[in-house]
């Protein structure tokens, strides 16, 4: 599945014509001693799509992130951006990306309109150019009225919105986007969703990372879920949940000393059964009629819980743990 050939026009083979592949990998590896950090990936990237890598930390996502930004040269394999090698063509495939790192790494001794202005010199652009786009991107990232204020005097969603502003000050055509809400509180978080949904709209093309399930299933047209720098999985979420999982989890609570003993006494209900250290997870398509049987059987949790399957149990499926461990 990860190794079709990718094509001269930008379709894989069998396919109808499509957008234009901008990021294309193909066994893509970066080792650091015996260790592989990534280990032989493939994906490619089509423009305009909002593309995933989601997998618990040290997955090697942003390492692979590093390779496609220019910043880490890889240890083998190929990776075209835009057409361009970035091992040999850094600078030029440098100008069409714009890069939202893990850690905010604003200047907090400058104001928050310097911030873009002074960022934007790094590439070049004319004042007359950079005074009206910083405006426009303070206003896309709702601070116009910060625009005075010094960094050190943000929240952590306001920074993390300038972050993102201050990479679109170049009019890139890809947004690298490492653990973008990482930290943030869920409101901060649901705005930030926000800008990055306005930005697909506008034809940019996103490449996030991400161990929170709920932000792939949001912002993912497409994603790979990588685990110890290997893809175990490629799709968008709708079908990774379709293929890996059943519609509905149960999730049951006996108490940490119970959970595993008490897992024989459900053998049977639903389709599968995972026991984790703080709970019990039961799949099946109807959750309410497993539930049902758990309680036909004289079991009585301490709590309960029916919910949709989701990114986290594709995860717990194809890899035995969780995202969170």
């Amino acid at each position: 599945m990860h190794n079709e050939a990718i094509l001269p026009s930008g379709t894989r083979s069998g396919s109808p014509p499509s957008r234009p592949i901008v990021i294309a990998a193909e066994n893509l590896t970066k080792k650091y001693g015996d260790l592989a950090a990534v280990n032989g990936i493939s994906f490619s990237v089509p423009a305009g799509q909002s593309f995933g890598l989601l997998g618990p930390n040290g997955a090697g996502k942003s390492t692979a992130m590093k390779m496609i930004g220019g910043v880490t040269r890889r240890t083998s394999g190929r990776l075209d951006i835009m057409g361009l090698d970035p091992d040999t063509h850094g600078p030029e495939v440098r100008a069409h990306l714009g890069v939202v790192p893990q850690q905010d790494n604003l200047d907090e001794e400058l104001r928050v309109r310097d911030n873009l202005l002074v960022y934007g010199r790094y590439f070049g652009l004319p004042m007359s150019y950079l005074k009206p786009k910083a405006d426009e991107l303070l206003e896309f990232a709702q601070l116009t009225d910060k625009a005075k204020s010094k960094v050190d005097a943000l929240s952590g969603g306001m920074k993390r919105r300038l972050t993102i502003a201050r990479s679109l000050i170049n009019e890139p055509r890809i947004l690298l986007l490492d653990e973008p809400t990482t930290g943030l509180d869920p409101q901060a978080r649901h705005i930030l969703w926000d800008r990055l949904f306005r930005l697909k709209e506008q034809g940019v093309t996103l490449v996030l990372t991400t161990h929170y399930m709920d932000e792939a299933e949001q912002l993912c047209d497409r994603l790979i879920v990588v685990d110890k720098g290997r893809i175990m999985a490629e799709g968008s979420p709708a079908r990774l949940i379709r293929e890996h999982s059943t519609r509905e989890v149960v999730e049951l609570r006996f108490g940490s000393e119970r959970n595993t003993t008490i897992a024989a006494e459900l053998d049977g209900i639903g389709e599968r059964l995972e026991v984790l250290p703080d709970r019990v997870l039961i799949y099946a398509d109807d959750g309410e009629s497993a539930l049902e049987q758990v309680a036909s059987r004289g079991l009585r949790p301490l709590t309960s819980l029916v919910r949709r399957s989701s990114l986290e149990d594709v995860f717990l499926r194809l890899t035995g743990r969780s995202l969170v461990d």
